[in-house]
């Protein structure tokens, strides 16, 4: 299937080199094959032997687009791409893809500022896949986004690829980027993590938890980021509502990992909104971030999508048809210009509130996004 991203990258690569990051087999691979076209001879894998050599002696396949893949595991992978990039013949393009922030793994060396646009390739979401009924999102609910348990249709065989999937990502990518000594400890940190998934993290319960310090758990809990593990949330702070400023909520690219309902859930929502705030982000050059919005008082709406600082989405995830959340109205009355959402994963009531408040079912929200 053709990703959301594809066209965006072929515009991009007229200009610049183009990085696509994103979690490891979300569809880097897939996406760069299908701008290569029938001949995938461009395609050069850091992680294939043969082809990491290619790489290092710079003896390049006759091809007018080069695709470097996983590059970033060379420590010398932004030097390199530079002087790739300032030789190449006129005409050249070059794509590089990656499981981690490309942005992040620097490792020292001349910056490709200017060089480069950077885009994040996420899971499939109700939008991408033209999602028209409640039964389709459950599907996408159960099985996650991610094109292969999704693709494949089963339950039993997403719990399987999510389980292995989680392994990979601790055995394969993060040994090869990051300097983690007890991997079995990362591995409960990350079995743990989806139960917690949809309140404020406590990094000093969990580490508590699993034996090791509060010191380690932060530092983890960043190298999961870097990975696109996870992603997390921080509170939305104005003059306008006495919010909390440092307690964050965490959230999983592949929301079938995360046992309870109501969170998988609300988990699904973040990851879709997720998406398009990056998309406005890296395609539109839009500046837009997911907050979520806590005070004081204890009031809490799940998500605000802020653009330059100001909110212009709110939303409230619910598990069926609901009364209006009172924190959803006490934000809504102090944003009045902000849309407003209250969404359900099971409900069949759509209507408008005196107050503008949208309450419908998750799709009728979902599905107007990338």
């Amino acid at each position: 299937m053709k990703r959301y991203l594809e066209a965006q990258v072929r515009r991009d690569l007229g200009r610049k080199m183009v990085f696509v990051g994103g979690p490891r087999q979300v569809g880097k691979t897939t996406l760069a094959r299908s701008i290569l076209g029938k001949s995938a001879a461009g395609l050069l894998n850091w992680d294939v032997p043969a082809q990491r050599d290619a790489i290092l002696r710079q003896t390049f396949p006759r091809s007018r687009l080069w695709v470097f893949d996983e590059i970033h595991k060379y420590r010398k992978w932004r030097n390199y791409l530079k002087g790739v990039f300032d030789a190449r013949a006129p005409g050249q393009r070059i794509l590089v893809t990656g499981s981690a922030r490309l942005d992040y793994y620097r490792f020292g060396g001349d910056s490709l500022q200017g060089r480069y646009h950077y885009l994040r390739l996420h899971p499939l979401s109700a939008g991408e896949l033209g999602m028209a009924s409640a039964k389709d999102l459950a599907g996408l609910l159960a099985l996650g986004g991610f094109p292969e348990p999704f693709l494949g249709g089963s339950e039993k065989e997403a719990r399987r690829w999510a389980n292995e999937y989680r392994s990979r990502l601790v055995r394969d990518d993060l040994v090869s980027l990051e300097q983690v000594q007890d991997l079995g400890s990362m591995e409960l940190l990350m079995t743990r993590l989806p139960e917690l998934v949809g309140s404020p993290l406590s990094i000093n319960s969990v580490a508590e938890q699993i034996q090791i310090s509060y010191k380690t758990v932060r530092k983890w809990l960043a190298i999961l980021e870097r990975l696109y593990a996870i992603f997390v949330v921080l509170p939305y702070g104005s003059p306008k509502v006495k919010a909390v400023k440092k307690a964050r909520k965490h959230y999983h690219f592949d929301w079938s990992l995360v046992p309870d309902s109501a969170a998988r859930f609300e988990n699904l929502v973040a990851s879709h909104l997720l998406k398009w705030v990056h998309f406005r982000a890296d395609a539109e050059g839009h500046r837009t971030e997911l907050r979520y919005f806590r005070d004081i008082e204890g009031r809490e709406v799940d998500f605000v999508v802020a653009e330059n600082g100001v909110p212009m989405l709110l939303v409230e995830c619910k598990s069926s048809d609901r009364e209006i959340s009172p924190s959803l109205r006490y934000l809504k009355q102090r944003f009045p210009a902000a849309q407003a959402w209250q969404v359900s994963a099971s409900g069949r009531r759509d209507y408008v509130s005196r107050e503008g408040i949208r309450v419908a079912p998750a799709l009728d929200l979902l599905a107007t996004l990338v």
